[in-house]
């Protein structure tokens, strides 16, 4: 006879349980951008939070108008962006696409792609990259958030940017990058 196959679910579900994180508003990582984007990260989660079954990072961007995000690809990385709030475009592979509250864009590794705010208002998005390791390069470009504290930007990007993003979450910048308008 063969025995009843146990789902591992209901056969002690205390024994394998994750964490859980919740996070207030103001309780996120958040880090000033500097130039072209200007505007904010808040790291929400990531390895440093909490533990995770496979690692991953998740945060929100903002950029104010006329901000971007450079090209960029990430060699061993998935990403996916949502759109909360603004108007704007992205650009994949050299292919613009509107971006508006609502879109979704998967972007699997080594596709180039950027973010173009080109309105009058904020845009907002938020991220998930699988490995991790984005996170780590906000925080060592950016400048932390602090209450109270004027908000600097503009200001440039460090001057070891390529090795930051070398051995963060990064592919070598394109030989020709795209530039917004």
């Amino acid at each position: 006879m063969i025995p009843e196959k146990q789902d591992s679910w209901h056969a002690d579900p205390k024994k394998d349980l994750g964490e859980v994180l919740v996070l207030r508003p103001e309780e996120g990582h958040d880090f000033y951008q500097p130039v072209p984007a200007n505007g904010q990260i808040s790291i929400r989660i990531a390895p440093g939070f909490v533990r995770l079954q496979s690692p991953f990072s998740l945060g929100t961007q903002t950029l104010p108008p006329a901000g971007y995000v450079r090209e960029h690809s990430h060699p061993e990385h998935d990403e996916v962006i949502h759109f909360i709030r603004g108007t704007g475009k992205a650009v994949v592979d050299g292919e613009e696409h509107p971006v508006e509250p609502g879109v979704t864009i998967f972007v699997g590794r080594n596709r180039r792609h950027m973010f173009i705010n080109n309105s009058q208002d904020e845009l907002h998005w938020l991220w998930f990259i699988q490995p991790n390791g984005l996170e780590t390069f906000f925080e060592e470009i950016g400048r932390e958030v602090v209450p109270g504290q004027p908000d600097p930007t503009p200001f440039a990007r460090p001057d070891n940017v390529l090795e930051i993003e070398r051995r963060t979450a990064f592919a070598l910048p394109p030989a020709i990058p795209y530039q917004p308008d």
